[in-house]
């Protein structure tokens, strides 16, 4: 299989995290989606991160490559079994992936880091006040009343823990933590989700993608013991995306 996206792209972590839990092998193509070619296009035509390609299917929603991965590869299982779980399990997915995604990393890491990087411009500072000021607390308070006071959502690690986790990550990129005297479940949450080893042991590849220059970052990655693609589909100049700037 080959995942194509960034190290540092929660949806990628959040697939990767997946992968390596099931114990399957991959190759990553460590592109950032405002530097994909045409073929990156014909893949993603959205073009948004992760890609997968399994053969001759291609996927390009971490939820739909998690479920597909869940389905042809089920042991360990990433979602409960019991219906009602189950369906609560794929509920966090999506409030993670559409509303944190939303709150910390349109709101919060673009403005804050990729913004002024890729484009050279500074980001919206009124953004970033929305977001710290009442959009992640309103999240966070949400989230305070659907975690556990202790242990994973369902019992060992899953789809749901990893959805939610993934975006705490890039959020700690730009400074934020999490109150834990205001969020005490989320913020033991979060500790424990992203000190799981298979989080640590990607978090290694995505310093070295954030502090490496584009001209060294293949080979420290490889270095690293990251499995890449022979070749990248990857490009020079940054090209803006078709769904958001």
């Amino acid at each position: 299989m080959k995942i194509i996206g960034s190290f540092v792209s929660p949806y990628v972590r959040k697939v990767l995290v997946c992968l390596e839990l099931k114990g399957l092998s991959y190759e990553v193509d460590p592109i950032t989606p405002f530097f994909g070619n045409e073929e990156f296009g014909r893949l993603s035509p959205l073009r948004r991160i992760p890609v997968m390609v399994d053969g001759d299917l291609v996927l390009t929603d971490s939820t739909v490559i998690c479920e597909y991965l869940d389905e042809a590869h089920p042991t360990p299982p990433l979602l409960p079994v019991d219906a009602k779980e189950r369906a609560r399990a794929r509920w966090l997915d999506e409030f993670a992936d559409t509303r944190l995604g939303d709150v910390f990393i349109w709101g919060l890491f673009y403005p804050k880091m990729v913004h002024p990087r890729v484009w050279g411009e500074a980001g919206d500072e009124t953004r970033i006040e929305r977001s710290l000021a009442t959009e992640i607390p309103a999240a966070l308070d949400y989230l305070e009343g659907q975690l556990p006071d202790s242990g994973y959502l369902f019992g060992s690690i899953g789809l749901a823990d990893i959805s939610v986790a993934t975006f705490f990550r890039n959020a700690a990129y730009t400074g934020f933590t999490v109150d834990a005297g205001r969020w005490p479940r989320t913020a033991r949450f979060v500790e424990m989700v992203l000190g799981h080893p298979i989080f640590e042991k990607l978090l290694k590849l995505e310093q070295i993608q954030l502090g490496s220059s584009i001209a060294g970052r293949r080979q420290a990655l490889i270095e690293a013991g990251a499995a890449l693609t022979e070749e990248s589909i990857g490009v020079k100049e940054p090209r803006r995306g078709v769904m958001r700037l």
